[in-house]
This record gives C-alpha cells, sequence and structure tokens, in this order.
C-alpha cells in the first residue's frame, strides 16, 4: 500500500510537509501560538455575522486525517468582522485532536494548548466563484476557530461523534440525514482573535483570514476518545491502519503579521 503522501507520523509529519508542498515554508503559516500581551487591540469592529442552513443532507467523511462534515454547497453566509465587504460560504468543517486530553488544538493561546480545535471553512463568494479557486487567493477563504476543553458532552457535535464508528478508515463515508445547527458548534460570546495565516493541513496555502473565538466550547473525553479511535488508513491496509491519536499541525511564527483582539472578557 502507498503511504499517504503526509500525515501526522515521524514518517510524514509537520516536519516533512514542506519537502512536497513548499508553501507549508512559507511567512504566513498557521497555527500560531497567540501572545495575548501582543495582540492589538481593535476596539469596536463591524459584527461578524453567520446564518447557516440546519435542515440539509450532510456527508461525514474520514479522509485519512481528522473526520469532516461536508456541507455539500447548501446556503451559508459569514461576514462582518475583518472579513469587510466579503461575504463567504461554508465549505466543510472539520476537527484536530492530541493523544490525551491537554493537547489537540493547533492554536494556542500564550503558550496553552486545549483538547482539540474545531475548524469551520468558509469560501469568498464575493469575488471567486468556486471553493477550488478560492483556496488560491489570498483573501479566499475564512476559518472559525473554536478551542475544545474537556467538560460536559456536546449534544450538536455528538449527532457527528456518534456516527464515527461508521467511518473508521480513509475514505468512508456516511450520509447525516439529522438536522444539525452549525450555529451551536460557536461559543455564546463572540470575542476573537484574527490574523492572516494558511490552512494547517497540506498544501498549507496561504489563503485563510483566521478568526479564532477567545471562549472554548466543552466536549466530553468520551467524544474526544471516539475520535482518536478513527484509523488514518484503509480498511485493505491491515495492521497499517493506525489510529489517529493526534492530527494537529505545531505552532509556526507569528513573524510581522499584526494579530488583532477584537470584543471584551
Amino acid at each position: 500500500m502507498a503511504q499517504n503522501d503526509w500525515g501526522y507520523t515521524s514518517e510524514n509529519g509537520p516536519a516533512t510537509w514542506t519537502e512536497k508542498f513548499p508553501e507549508a515554508g512559507g511567512a504566513r503559516q498557521s497555527p500560531v501560538d497567540i501572545d495575548t500581551s501582543l495582540a492589538t487591540s481593535s476596539g469596536t469592529a463591524p459584527p461578524l455575522v453567520w446564518r447557516y442552513s440546519v435542515n440539509h443532507p450532510r456527508s461525514v467523511v474520514n479522509p485519512g486525517y481528522c473526520w469532516r462534515v461536508d456541507e455539500n454547497g447548501y446556503d451559508s453566509e459569514l461576514r462582518g468582522g475583518p472579513l469587510g465587504a466579503n461575504v463567504y460560504k461554508m465549505q466543510q468543517w472539520h476537527c484536530h485532536w492530541g493523544a490525551k486530553n491537554g493537547e489537540g488544538s493547533e492554536h494556542t493561546v500564550d503558550g496553552r494548548s486545549f483538547s482539540g480545535e474545531l475548524h469551520l471553512v468558509h469560501w469568498n463568494t464575493t469575488k471567486y466563484n468556486s471553493f477550488q479557486e478560492a483556496a488560491g487567493r489570498e483573501d479566499g477563504l475564512a476559518v472559525l476557530g473554536v478551542l475544545l476543553t474537556v467538560g460536559k458532552k456536546h449534544e450538536e457535535l455528538d449527532k457527528v461523534v456518534r456516527l464515527l464508528p461508521f467511518i473508521q478508515h480513509k475514505n468512508d463515508k456516511v450520509t447525516m440525514s439529522d438536522p444539525l445547527d452549525p450555529c451551536k458548534l460557536l461559543p455564546a460570546r463572540t470575542a476573537y482573535w484574527t490574523y492572516p495565516g494558511s490552512l494547517t493541513t497540506p498544501p498549507c496555502t496561504e489563503s485563510v483570514t483566521w478568526i479564532l473565538f477567545k471562549e472554548p466550547v466543552e466536549v466530553s473525553a468520551e467524544q474526544l476518545a471516539l475520535m482518536r479511535k478513527l484509523r488514518c488508513g484503509e480498511a485493505s491496509c491491515g495492521e497499517e491502519a493506525m489510529e489517529l491519536l493526534h492530527n494537529y499541525r505545531p505552532t509556526l511564527p507569528l513573524g510581522n503579521r499584526e494579530m488583532r483582539d477584537y470584543g471584551g472578557n
């Protein structure tokens, strides 16, 4: 079996990505550590506004390095905040986690890791005609990042987690027909940090406006444990289909980029 082009092992992990994906070595890479003492307070910004469809079929997929929920082209909207006059549409959302609780988030805050991180990936429909086109442009994508901590079970997220046993191997896919409200994945408080960055998985294209909510969201230890049982190979790989215990990229330097802080405590 051919090995994944990339992954999170010592052989194909983040330290090796620049060999096949040169953009991963760029100056606008993500994730970063958010040093709250260096963040520029931007005072009031236009409010961030989102609207998502609740009742439509979604696909839950194992691409070999996470679980991902594809929105299948249904109507949604993200605008305001740092996005200017552009309107963005949600393409998919997925999760990163660690081998144990207390690690697994891609972004860190003052050096602190969280137990996971949800990414809601949107593309700029004002300027571009497709997700693929937008993904290659510097203002093409906007990602909402939600930090996860261990606590009570997350009921909305559980609609995905309970399907994970059915997508154990790479390329497995199921259709979710239950209504799901992506708004319920976001924290109650809308304060956030924002900076220009990249996709955190290859090809690591530098096309993302990152919007990372300050307030974490709780998920249960059992929900995280189910995520770690996903496998990163195909069923035919046998022993090579390793459990996906961790799938986060370590932080990279912010460099001369500005980290802006919107919202109060």
